[in-house]
């Protein structure tokens, strides 16, 4: 069934046009456009969910998780701390305002985020001698050693995403730009 896209007040070849025509063949259940419960999707397909990008995002944000989960696991860090562990690996002694800021947590997440490296040894807090609200943060020769360990952790995710480092680097340049462009909409 074609979309009659004056209707929905959209170009016939917009991102909003796409997302009201009928999800795919083999594209999960609500493909083929069938009726549930007595709804028709075929009157409403922009409410499909395989026709919305945000549940894309969430089954890959999922998936990678998954992938993640045994990697990390052998460097005995899940993944929010191996964010925390890359930016300090970048550059020792950031504050924590800045950490929480770089990996996009919240202080309420981070501070018993950094409590538990801490506590594995691979981080060391101090707050700062000239104004004590500030606390920096620290590796440890260990936080230092587990870098080495970690170096295979991200080819070993890019080879499930695809073997073509052209195609990988596209793939990275057009999320950064989605997250750039995203984050601007956001900006108050």
């Amino acid at each position: 069934m074609a979309t009659d896209h004056r209707e929905v007040g959209t170009a016939p070849d917009s991102p909003a046009a796409v997302a009201t025509q009928p999800a795919g063949e083999g594209r999960g259940p609500a493909s083929g456009g069938g009726a549930a419960r007595g709804c028709d999707s075929r009157s409403a397909p922009q409410l499909l969910l395989d026709n919305q990008l945000c549940f894309l995002f969430h089954r890959i944000s999922r998936d990678l998780t998954a992938i993640y989960r045994p990697l990390l696991s052998e460097l005995g860090l899940t993944y929010p701390q191996y964010l925390v562990m890359m930016v300090l690996w970048e550059r020792d002694g950031m504050g924590v305002g800045e950490i929480g800021e770089r990996v996009c947590l919240d202080s309420g997440t981070l501070s018993p985020l950094l409590r538990r490296l801490e506590t594995a040894g691979l981080v060391r807090r101090h707050r700062d001698a000239l104004d004590e609200r500030r606390v920096t943060v620290h590796l440890s020769g260990e936080g230092r050693e587990l870098r080495t360990r970690a170096l295979e952790v991200p080819n070993s995710l890019a080879e499930h995403l695809t073997d073509d480092l052209t195609e990988y680097r596209a793939l990275h340049r057009q999320l950064s730009e989605l997250a750039t462009r995203l984050e601007r909409q956001l900006e108050p």
